[in-house]
């Protein structure tokens, strides 16, 4: 099955070089490019690609309102682009809806590797950025107020598979911790994204810290 992608950067040279290295891959199609978040907007509306590259600085409409846009009115998964590792708009863009978050400068390999994994349903950050990302959490400089209500519509067992999806842990890690296979992981982190409208593990870790379910600091109990 081949994966459609469109590629948005308002400098041309990155775009370009971008959107021909992923449609030299096999199995991958770019069907636009854009140069701002309004283009970017009206391609994923006309082409519904799989995997929107998003600058996050762009002229007009940046890439998070445009990620925003996206997700909420299409099925495409986005991955944010940006120059700078510690990024001050990362937690935005990954409220956003963004599925993978990517520096400019990586490698031409971790590109179409980002853009399988993303389109395959998988999330994915740099290493830097999950650093960034958990550093944050952890040094409580991201503690947003506990809004537990969300938690209401799940069971016992997905709060509990939900706190450890909080802390990190892998879902062969959740199985021995909870004692159940894998495949029970599986089913209990896919009903709490249908549950809770999330698209994917990474906002389950942002809505795990978010309702509280997780200290900033402190991964286990």
């Amino acid at each position: 099955m081949t994966i459609r992608v469109v590629v948005a950067d308002d400098q041309e040279l990155v775009r370009a070089g971008f959107a021909m290295i992923l449609a030299a891959q096999p199995g991958i199609e770019v069907v636009a490019e854009s140069g701002d978040g309004f283009e970017a907007v009206g391609a994923a509306r006309a082409h519904r690609p799989d995997v929107v590259l998003l600058d996050i600085r762009m002229p007009g409409m940046d890439g998070i309102e445009a990620a925003r846009i996206i997700c909420a009115e299409t099925a495409c998964r986005v991955i944010m682009l940006t120059t700078f590792g510690q990024d001050g708009y990362l937690f935005d863009a990954l409220r956003a809806g963004a599925s993978g978050f990517l520096l400019k400068d990586v490698r031409r390999d971790d590109l179409v590797h980002a853009v399988r994994m993303v389109a395959a349903g998988d999330s994915l950050l740099a290493p830097s950025v999950t650093r960034t990302l958990i550093a944050a959490f952890t040094s409580g400089a991201v503690v947003p107020p506990p809004r537990t209500e969300r938690l209401d519509v799940l069971t016992a067992r997905e709060r509990e598979t939900l706190r450890l999806l909080g802390c990190g842990l892998s879902n062969a890690e959740i199985a021995a911790a909870l004692v159940v296979s894998e495949h029970t992981v599986k089913t209990h982190v896919s009903n709490i994204l249908t549950k809770l409208g999330l698209r994917d593990r990474v906002q389950a870790v942002i809505a795990a810290y978010e309702t509280g379910m997780v200290i900033p600091g402190r991964f286990t109990d």
